[in-house]
């Protein structure tokens, strides 16, 4: 039964896989080149990418929540579990429209964290998971052809974690950009400067998408892998 099906999309997560893929790179590309060129436009507000997470944090009450700087570009990110916004030295220190939406967006994840956001608590708890799947699912595939179908079963379930988690990452990234953009509205950034944050937060959403299309093809191939192997 599992041999027929999985035989049966054999050759669909290919036509799945280069798409996806394509779409990956032009995503990378888009987010790189929005924050490059935005990164050259200054917010006539002055706020440094630093002041408006500050700012915007105590406007919410998050003052247990602290900002460092980080190294390295786009590398910024919200860590719930010591409660601390990281952004990359170009957003911290940035007075740009780049910088002050970037950092705007990491304040959005500490503000659904506040708020106990279902899909933010869903990601977490997932993350353990997925991250073991996507360090092991091919060694379980391998082990699983010389051992014991099982492993197999393991390397596919550990893999879906991975699908899952990207999945549940649209809904929360496209949520904390639509709370920075109203927070950014609220006298942080100009009226006629809000059609620029977007482009910048829309573009990083791309990449969001990206993965997850990757991922399914990606499943769809180890699914193709294994009922071949059966059959």
């Amino acid at each position: 039964m599992y041999g027929g099906y999985y035989g049966g999309i054999g050759g669909s997560w290919f036509l799945i896989l280069l798409p996806a893929l394509l779409f990956a790179m032009y995503a990378q590309l888009k987010v790189s080149s929005s924050f490059n060129k935005y990164l050259k436009v200054q917010s006539r507000s002055g706020y440094t990418g630093n002041e408006v997470a500050r700012m915007i944090l105590d406007r919410n009450r998050l003052h247990d929540v602290r900002i460092v700087p980080v190294a390295g570009e786009l590398t910024d990110h919200y860590d719930p579990r010591s409660k601390v916004i990281r952004l990359s030295r170009n957003v911290y220190n940035g007075r740009s429209i780049a910088a002050v939406s970037v950092a705007a967006h990491e304040v959005g994840h500490a503000i659904q964290h506040g708020e106990g956001y279902f899909p933010l608590i869903l990601r977490n708890n997932i993350a353990p998971i997925a991250s073991l799947g996507s360090r092991f699912v091919w060694i379980l595939i391998l082990l699983g052809f010389v051992i014991s179908p099982f492993l197999i079963e393991v390397g596919i379930l550990l893999y879906i974690a991975v699908v899952l988690f990207q999945v549940v990452t649209l809904p929360v990234e496209f949520n904390a950009s639509r709370r920075a953009l109203i927070q950014l509205e609220n006298g942080i950034v100009y009226r006629d400067e809000i059609s620029s944050s977007k482009k910048v937060l829309n573009a990083a959403a791309l990449t969001y998408v990206a993965a997850t299309l990757v991922a399914l093809a990606q499943l769809l191939r180890l699914l193709s892998i294994t009922g071949r192997r059966r059959n």
